[in-house]
């Protein structure tokens, strides 16, 4: 099984915590991996170098070679995303920054190039998956709420600062049609396997999927498609949502579900602590009937943090499911 998976092409989109904790558990399986992250990012030490240099939001990229590092190197993958102490809003001091944020700065500053900047930066950290940005310029994510109210930065809806009780309707992004890599889409051509999530649903994973030409992509890619469910509804942003509805968001914003297969946590004894105000995930009775979807369910919880999935769980079943 485990030859299987290492003569696998796996495309993985997103970025963010999600992506990394689902790179930390199939990098121990050698597949070839590529990873495909949004652009959008506004918000924190990756925004502020965003706005200051007007370069490309670094922060996905890093979180990414981090996760992919050997397991040996953890000294140095705790330097890469060492944060310096404070939360200074401005560009004037180092506080609030992450270390890998500022390497991958000093780079692009260097080589005038991110993609030269992300492959010397990868060297550095013995990391030799394909890393490629959604778009090759920066793009705004917009949203419609239920209530049609228009709001605008990822910052914006990645914190919630829109009121309750309206939630999200559907994002968008601006300019709609970004320019793509033809990298990005070779890659996606070439899949064998081709992931989205885990990670926030309307931050992370569809300001990558609505990408006109990924969009595009992947609806014409034979490869096989699968969709991780998150573990726990973020507040705000997904409250109350079950995976139908997950379901029924992506399709909304595509015109169709494009995944055959859908990994699902089915644990939810583990309690998840008060103060994170999260809720596990639940999953639809009539959901298998309804949708000609595989579904595959198991415990893939971290018991240590329960709102994120655990790295070897999640990557024993998809490394059984392809």
């Amino acid at each position: 099984m485990a030859d299987r998976i290492e003569n696998k092409h796996i495309v993985c989109l997103g970025g963010g915590i999600g992506t990394s904790q689902l790179l930390r558990g199939l990098k121990h399986y050698h597949p070839r991996l590529s990873i495909i992250t949004s652009m959008a990012d506004d918000g924190g030490s990756s925004g502020r170098l965003r706005k200051g240099y007007s370069i490309m939001p670094p922060g996905d990229i890093v979180n990414c070679i981090a996760a992919l590092m050997p397991d040996q190197e953890k000294e140095l993958e705790s330097l890469l995303l060492y944060r310096f102490p404070g939360s200074d809003k401005t560009n004037k001091t180092i506080d609030g920054h992450k270390l890998g944020n500022l390497l991958m700065l000093a780079e692009i500053q260097r080589t005038k190039d991110f993609y030269k900047a992300i492959e010397v930066t990868k060297r550095m950290f013995g990391v030799t998956a394909n890393l490629f940005p959604a778009t090759d310029q920066r793009v705004h994510l917009w949203a419609m709420t239920q209530d049609n109210r228009r709001v605008h930065s990822e910052t914006t809806l990645d914190l919630a600062l829109y009121s309750e009780p309206h939630g999200l309707k559907k994002v968008y992004l601006s300019p709609s049609k970004p320019k793509v890599n033809q990298k990005v889409v070779d890659c996606l051509t070439s899949a064998d396997v081709i992931i989205s999530g885990p990670g926030d649903l309307f931050t992370n994973q569809l300001p990558v999927l609505i990408v006109p030409q990924i969009k595009e992509a992947i609806l014409k890619s034979s490869a096989r498609k699968i969709f991780v469910l998150n573990i726990a509804n973020k507040p705000f942003e997904t409250k109350n949502f079950s995976l139908n509805d997950f379901v029924l968001a992506i399709s909304n914003h595509l015109g169709s579900f494009p995944f055959d297969t859908i990994v699902a946590n089915n644990n939810f004894t583990t309690p998840i602590p008060r103060k994170y105000k999260y809720h596990y995930i639940q999953l639809d009775k009539d959901l298998n009937q309804s949708l000609k979807i595989k579904i595959i369910q198991a415990d893939l919880v971290n018991d240590s943090f329960p709102l994120y999935h655990d790295p070897q769980k999640l990557a024993e079943v998809i490394k059984n499911a392809i």
